[in-house]
């Protein structure tokens, strides 16, 4: 399903500046009076997407993008190999959210995130809730250690050609059978050709989980332009071999922190890359939270979920 609404350009944007040598894009585009919105993408480090924009009614919404550290428009890029890593964390990520919420002078708002923009959206909310008018999470991770260990590794049992080739590009980078850790340390090599092919490595894995979906690009990792490729695999093994650096199972254990945050949980039951239960358990904590199930779709979308995306933010729309 095409997004409702035209495409838009940004009225204003600019690089907020973290204070630490960090410089994070931000736009916004739609009615600079109208319902604040924070696009959260995903990833980590896929970088924001202009056709997001056109999710929302630029009539009623203040529509706000940004690109986490590392990736997008943000500098330093992470496809740099001398970007310090050690200032790219969930919570330099929290920080700059609310760096970037007094900049724009926004009292509350609504809080959209996508695959990993949904665990640090809610991370986010369970610091701030009274911060959050309204949530919406599209394909729900809240990124516990059982959460990451079945995308590189359990998901393999359903693709073992593909994990095999997936394992063996780890090499000797593989010290202990943690391959998250192994492809965090040859994305960090000093050799670019040991870096891309770790990278097409990684993307080629992470397209295989997605490979029996009905809808949606049949490679939507492998892909991406070879410098934001870089960033992407660089960030997320730097995320998920920590862990998020969220403490396992926090996301889920606090949602009672959001009762009175109205909520839409809307997940594919056909998504590989993160299997329903865990939006199911996130829907059960949450006092009022609204999960819908998507039969049709999986982690890439579909039409339907689509649908079920741009009806929950014309409702919220009117809050």
């Amino acid at each position: 399903m095409a997004a409702p609404y035209p495409p838009i350009e940004p009225h204003d944007h600019g690089l907020l500046s973290t204070g630490d040598g960090n410089l994070v894009h931000w736009e916004v585009c739609g009615n600079p009076d109208g319902k604040p919105a924070l696009v959260v993408h995903g990833g980590p480090g896929s970088g924001s997407s202009a056709g997001r924009r056109s999710s929302f009614d630029p009539e009623r919404y203040r529509i706000i993008l940004f690109d986490q550290r590392g990736c997008g428009r943000s500098t330093p890029h992470a496809g740099d190999p001398a970007t310090d890593m050690s200032l790219n964390t969930t919570e330099h990520l929290l920080a700059d959210m609310e760096r970037l919420r007094e900049h724009l002078g926004v009292e509350r708002w609504l809080l959209f995130g996508s695959s990993w923009g949904s665990t640090l959206s809610l991370a986010y909310a369970e610091r701030h809730p009274e911060r959050v008018s309204e949530i919406v999470l599209l394909a729900v991770t809240t990124s516990r250690r059982t959460e990451i260990d079945w995308l590189y590794r359990g998901a393999g049992r359903f693709f073992p050609e593909a994990w095999e080739r997936f394992r063996a590009g780890a090499g000797e980078a593989d010290r202990d059978g943690d391959l998250v850790a192994a492809y965090a340390r040859l994305m960090n090599h000093p050799d670019l050709n040991v870096r891309t092919r770790a990278a097409l490595d990684w993307c080629a894995w992470e397209d295989a989980v997605l490979s029996a979906e009905p809808q949606g690009a049949p490679t939507p990792y492998s892909d991406r332009p070879p410098q934001a490729m870089l960033a992407f695999v660089r960030i997320c093994a730097h995320y998920f071999a920590h862990g998020g650096w969220l403490e396992d199972g926090q996301l889920i254990r606090d949602a009672g922190r959001l009762a009175g945050i109205p909520g839409v949980l809307i997940h594919g039951r056909l998504d590989m890359s993160g299997p329903l239960g865990t939006a199911w358990e996130l829907s059960r904590a949450w006092p009022g939270a609204e999960l819908r199930v998507i039969a049709d779709s999986g982690h890439k979308g579909s039409a339907a979920m689509s649908a079920a995306l741009y009806e929950t933010f014309d409702r919220f729309a009117a809050r």
